[in-house]
């Protein structure tokens, strides 16, 4: 999963990044109001943290300005503007949520697995595709109820595939979802992946649930 983070303070937003990172996120930054809102109509993600008060754009501007566009991202607010009528405003102008600083990371940690979720569609922490579960909250892959081990990277893979299942991917779209802007775009490294994760979740099963459309991509879903 995306986020991109909006935080004029550079100290703290290094440590959201990294406390998002080694949960698992894949993370944007940037610190300004007019490159946070370049980024958000360039760039397709998960979730937005976004602080209130920023240089140049403040987050309230950025966020009516990206709804007018179409642009629906989830947004948390994390501002330290506590006062009522600043939350009140916030998700009246579309936020999925409000949080004031200081926080515990912890707590935004779980805002942005719901804000996440809600994105996604989901209620719960797991996504399904028929006897296919994927816990992303504890990292666990299971089919039948049989746990299945997978690398980070092959899980990570998974769970683009699954938050898009049905919806046919590109290989380009999940190396942009999965690994850094420094990673060898022309390697064939997606085709190995898919490889790793077939032999896992569907040879065993009759039902294969990862599909190639040729000159395309790759989609999951169950053979009707």
């Amino acid at each position: 999963m995306k986020i991109l983070v909006v935080e004029d303070e550079k100290d703290l937003n290094h440590i959201i990044r990294k406390e998002l990172e080694a949960e698992g996120y894949l993370v944007d930054v940037c610190f300004d109001g007019e490159s946070a809102y370049d980024y958000l109509l360039m760039e397709e993600y998960d979730g937005v943290v976004l602080d209130v008060m920023l240089p140049k754009m403040n987050g309230f501007e950025i966020l009516k300005k990206a709804r007018s566009r179409g642009v629906q991202t989830p947004v948390l607010f994390l501002s330290a503007k506590s006062g009522i009528d600043d939350i009140v405003e916030g998700l009246d102008i579309g936020a999925d949520d409000y949080m004031v600083k200081p926080f515990a990371f912890q707590e935004l940690s779980a805002r942005v697995r719901a804000m996440t979720r809600k994105k996604a569609g989901v209620r719960e922490n797991i996504y399904r595709c028929k006897d296919l579960a994927v816990d992303c909250k504890e990292h666990t892959v299971k089919r039948g109820g049989n746990l299945i081990t997978l690398s980070p990277k092959e899980f990570s893979v998974l769970l683009y595939l699954i938050r898009n299942q049905n919806i046919v991917v590109s290989r380009e779209q999940i190396e942009a979802n999965i690994w850094d802007i420094d990673h060898d775009s022309y390697s064939n490294v997606i085709d190995v992946y898919i490889r790793y994760l077939r032999k896992k979740i569907d040879d065993p099963y009759e039902v294969k649930l990862i599909q190639t459309i040729r000159g395309v991509g790759y989609v999951l879903r169950a053979d009707e």
